[in-house]
């Protein structure tokens, strides 16, 4: 099985985009006419992702709220991109594949990502409507960002010790809820401090 497929870092129509995404055999971006695609992830960053998934998926359990991992895209326009966590409670409209109404979007950064996430997508996602939350969580230290758009984006950041309340879909989680499972200095420390006080 090849690793990138014969488009990975060419242009595309749109059309071409969605078509030949169905059948990719590896995930692929689409941002300004360009495919790209998509590396795998670390241990941290999936431990990470999957507890969100996880807690804001039960938290909603019966809400019209739907949480997504990974595999759902967001439409930015004519631009196509995968972020870890989204949850959109609007309908899906227009497409079982993608997303138009994300109203929270949680990207765990990595090196290959950071710059994009931290400046490209991150004006594109606060640009959308319906978002009300923009979330990035370090995985190799423990820092989590919030931007809210009822705090004019302006960023606040969350330590081990700290709850987070994502406004957006009324659910607060503990900085230790998040990284749980993770293997990092600041984990391992917290977890140490934690057992000599038990």
């Amino acid at each position: 099985m090849a690793l990138y497929d014969d488009y990975d870092g060419i242009y595309l129509s749109e059309e071409d985009y969605l078509k030949t995404e169905l059948s990719s055999e590896v995930k692929r971006e689409y941002i300004d006419g360009r495919v790209y695609a998509m590396a795998g992830a670390s241990y941290n960053h999936n431990c990470i992702a999957v507890n969100i998934v996880r807690k804001f998926g039960n938290h909603l359990e019966g809400s019209p709220c739907a949480t997504f991992m990974a595999d759902m895209k967001v439409r930015l326009g004519k631009n196509y991109v995968y972020p870890d966590v989204l949850v959109d409670c609007g309908k899906m409209a227009g497409d079982d594949y993608f997303s138009t109404t994300p109203v929270i979007i949680v990207e765990v950064l990595s090196k290959s990502t950071r710059k994009s996430d931290t400046t490209t997508k991150l004006i594109r996602y606060i640009n959308l409507p319906s978002l009300q939350e923009y979330v990035l969580i370090e995985p190799e230290f423990v820092s989590v960002q919030v931007l809210r758009r009822s705090k004019q984006w302006l960023p606040e950041y969350y330590f081990l010790g700290d709850s987070v309340t994502f406004e957006s879909i009324g659910c607060t989680l503990s900085v230790e809820e998040i990284y749980d499972r993770v293997n990092n200095a600041d984990v391992n420390e917290f977890i140490q401090e934690k057992r000599l006080l038990e």
